[in-house]
C-alpha cells in the first residue's frame, strides 16, 4: 500500500523536525554566585536552546575544567557541555549553532575572559571587540570567529 501525504502535511513535518532541531540542551556548570552566567543561558535559550543548570562547587570547579582540557588561558566562569562539545565562556549562540553544524574535530570553543558586549556581559551600548578560540586534543588553537 502506498501512502500519499498531502504536501502541507509534508510541510509541517520539515518544520517541526528542523525546530526540534534548535532544542539541542546545553549543560552549564556555574557557580552559585555568578550573575552573568545566568544572563548567558537566558541568551543560549532566546536562541532556541534548552539550558540544564549545574551549581559546581568551588574547590572542584577547576578540576573539571581541566579533566575537559581547557587551556588555563581560555578559562572562563562558566563551562558548558553541548552534544559532545566543550563551550567555556561567554560564546555566542550563532558560534555554538555553527559548530554543531560544522562538527570540527575540536573540543570546544572559549571566549577567554568576560569581554563586555558579548552574550551575558552586555553592558549598554559598550561592546569590545573579542574573538571566540577553538581548541583541541593537540593543542592547536584557532580563532573560530570575531565579533
Amino acid at each position: 500500500m502506498k501512502l500519499k501525504l498531502p504536501l502541507k502535511v509534508l510541510a509541517l513535518a520539515l518544520l517541526f523536525s528542523s525546530t526540534s532541531a534548535l532544542a539541542t540542551t546545553i549543560t552549564m556548570h556555574k557557580s552559585a554566585t555568578c550573575g552573568c552566567c545566568s544572563k548567558w543561558a537566558k541568551k543560549m535559550e532566546e536562541s532556541g536552546f534548552t539550558v540544564e543548570t549545574v551549581i559546581a562547587n568551588d574547590s572542584e570547579f577547576y578540576q573539571f575544567k581541566q579533566s575537559h582540557k581547557i587551556p588555563m588561558e581560555y578559562m572562563s566562569c562558566h563551562t558548558a557541555l553541548v552534544d559532545g562539545y566543550v563551550i567555556e565562556g561567554h560564546v555566542p549562540a550563532e558560534d555554538i549553532k555553527r559548530l554543531l553544524k560544522e562538527r570540527p574535530n575540536i573540543i570546544g570553543l572559549s571566549t577567554p575572559g568576560m569581554p563586555v558586549g558579548s552574550p551575558g556581559m552586555e553592558q549598554g551600548d559598550e561592546k569590545e571587540a573579542y574573538s571566540v578560540m577553538t581548541f583541541d586534543a593537540q593543542g592547536k588553537r584557532t580563532v573560530y570567529s570575531s565579533h
